[in-house]
């Protein structure tokens, strides 16, 4: 992983640290907002930058590849008071999600040890089912998603955009291999590709990619799936167990969800050298 993209700050002199104070610092553990929840974070670096401070922070449980800096109107100080806080924000999504009976933005793994106990309590109401998503990448997929990370964390190279094909039309030539797709899986693919819109910009991108992302926004009504394509796809798929698990399911529904998954990642190996396209070729950038 490359270093981050942010340019080191500036020396602030004595007198300006003193007019912007603040109550967070190197090493403190503290909550963090991402999206629309709150996670236990660990801040690595404060730094003041134009009288204003920033913090790089790394989200407990997650890869170090989500550091990120973010300003001090994200961060709570790690209190009882906010612990509730993350609970009820947890429990409301949670709600909203099985009232609404479909995919929805989730939570990264080990973010907060209340939900985690939780999830232990209804595994036991369950006399101990575990209903959860469990799969896995072809290894050809697994390849394709490693030499992609190479090009745009150590190659300085990233995907020209939009794609061809893009996410939406892959999840149309899958639909359109299918002689009676039926309601059920035209609806998780119309979840997936909601689901891929709604998690690009939170979690599917690399420090590198999101000046491109907010350049290729600014004046552009059109969805991520709209301009993303396979190699973007592909992240999703990494991270959905995480994201599905408060997605209350039956042991029968999740099961075919898995079975309908691995079915459209075999359609895209299948067609892997039509899908994925070398970012070789694509835009340079440099780190500054």
């Amino acid at each position: 992983m490359s270093a981050p993209l942010d340019a080191p700050a500036e020396e602030d002199t004595t007198g300006e640290k003193e007019i912007a104070m603040t109550q967070f610092k190197d090493g403190d553990k503290v909550l963090a907002y991402h999206g629309p929840l709150i996670y236990e974070a660990k801040i690595q670096k404060a730094e003041l930058r134009k009288n204003e401070w920033k913090y790089f922070v790394h989200y407990l449980g997650w890869s170090k590849n989500w550091d990120e800096w973010i300003g001090e109107e994200r961060l709570l100080p790690l209190n009882e008071e906010n612990l509730e806080k993350q609970k009820h924000l947890v429990n409301t999504q949670a709600a909203d999600k099985r009232g609404k009976g479909r995919m929805a933005q989730g939570k990264p793994k080990g973010a907060t040890s209340t939900a985690t106990k939780g999830r232990k309590r209804k595994s036991e109401e369950k006399d101990g089912e575990d209903n959860s998503l469990k799969f896995s990448l072809p290894a050809a997929l697994k390849k394709l998603l490693i030499e992609d990370c190479e090009l745009v964390t150590q190659g300085s190279k990233l995907a020209k955009l939009p794609k061809s094909p893009s996410v939406e039309e892959i999840l149309q030539k899958y639909l359109e291999t299918k002689t009676k797709p039926g309601d059920s899986l035209v609806e998780i693919l119309n979840g997936l590709r909601s689901y891929f819109d709604k998690a690009l910009p939170l979690m599917l991108l690399y420090k590198e990619e999101r000046k491109q992302h907010v350049e290729v926004f600014a004046n552009n009504t059109s969805t991520p799936s709209a301009v993303y394509g396979a190699e973007h796809f592909l992240r999703l798929f990494v991270k959905l167990p995480e994201l599905l698990q408060y997605v209350n399911m039956e042991e029968e529904a999740a099961s075919q969800l898995q079975q309908k998954l691995m079915d459209l990642l075999k359609f895209i190996q299948k067609n892997q050298s039509t899908f994925f396209h070398a970012n070789a070729d694509g835009l340079k950038f440099e780190n500054k």
